[in-house]
């Protein structure tokens, strides 16, 4: 479980999959906390994760005249809550039930002085149990923890970097609690039919509103693969997608899924894996820009076009 092929970890989905599922649960119960005080913004983006230097963070949530935030540390393995008032707490990440974590969480909240009600059931799950009664997930090997939020870090950074260069509107690289993933979206600028919904315990109007723009979307997720898989779709999902030729080698569209994958390690073990993710953000990218029309000498331009202004 701890191998590593040039800075990128090796986590076998096989040897996590119960803690996988726990933090899963858990990182919505924290995700939730900013739907109570956020303005909404398009898309979710005012409720999604970031990854950090230490793990995952809420960013700064407004309450009141003032502010907190949440972080996952996967390094000391606490989950943080710090308010600008200079107060803070702390809840362990250790084996315990989602039920043990929401109360405990809830707890710290409360101490701080700070209300957070939430919807206290889980979405895109099946089945939904009630926070308060779950006791079935209740796994935390804090080894594997460590190791999926250093792949985080390696996606978040490629991402990243693919994220730059695109000028259209385009989303930041956030998580997802809802789903569990790491995701890049970029925007064409024109309006998308009606999402048809359909995911487990979740409104169909929340997807209406996730995918209200025609879009090309790419990111990590902790399955599809022996140790998790980058993925990319469009939607809505133009004629000659499926298609279109992409790279690298190893890279499959899922019909079932509607998605192009690509294993986690083969990325991990490439020569370059850098520029072999590169490869399928930009050659999926160009499967839904070209096929759809985008108007791409409008929306991408170059990356490193500041430099010529400090040479």
């Amino acid at each position: 479980m701890t191998s590593e092929s040039r800075g990128w970890p090796r986590l076998r989905l096989a040897d996590w999959v119960e803690t996988r599922d726990t933090l899963h649960l858990w990182t919505q119960v924290v995700g939730k906390i900013p739907l109570t005080h956020t303005p909404l913004v398009n898309h979710w983006w005012n409720v999604t994760l970031y990854v950090s230097p230490r793990g995952l963070t809420t960013s700064s949530i407004p309450y009141r005249d003032g502010a907190f935030d949440l972080e996952f540390d996967f390094v000391d393995h606490q989950l943080r809550i710090r308010s600008s008032d200079g107060g803070s707490g702390a809840v362990a990440l250790e084996p315990k039930p989602v039920a043990d974590f929401y109360a405990q969480t809830v707890a710290a909240l409360t101490e701080l002085g700070i209300e957070a009600p939430i919807h206290p059931r889980p979405n895109e799950v099946d089945p939904a149990i009630p926070f308060a009664d779950d006791h079935t997930h209740a796994s935390y090997d804090p080894e594997a923890a460590h190791l999926f939020w250093r792949q985080l870090l390696q996606a978040d950074r490629v991402l990243g970097a693919f994220r730059s260069h695109f000028v259209g509107k385009s989303s930041p690289v956030h998580f997802f609690w809802g789903a569990m993933d790491l995701a890049c979206t970029r925007f064409s600028g024109r309006p998308a039919p009606p999402h048809p919904g359909g995911a487990p315990n979740c409104p169909d109007w929340v997807m209406t509103e996730g995918y209200s723009g025609e879009l090309s979307s790419a990111g990590f997720w902790p399955g599809g693969g022996d140790e998790g898989a980058f993925y990319a779709y469009a939607y809505p999902e133009p004629p000659g997608f499926a298609d279109h030729p992409v790279g690298p080698a190893g890279a499959t569209y899922d019909r079932n899924l509607g998605e192009f994958l690509l294993p986690y390690e083969t990325v991990a073990t490439s020569e370059n894996p850098d520029a072999t993710l590169t490869e399928f953000l930009q050659s999926t990218y160009e499967a839904a820009a070209v096929n759809a029309g985008w108007d791409r000498a409008a929306l991408e331009d170059d990356a490193h076009r500041l430099e010529r202004h400090t040479r």
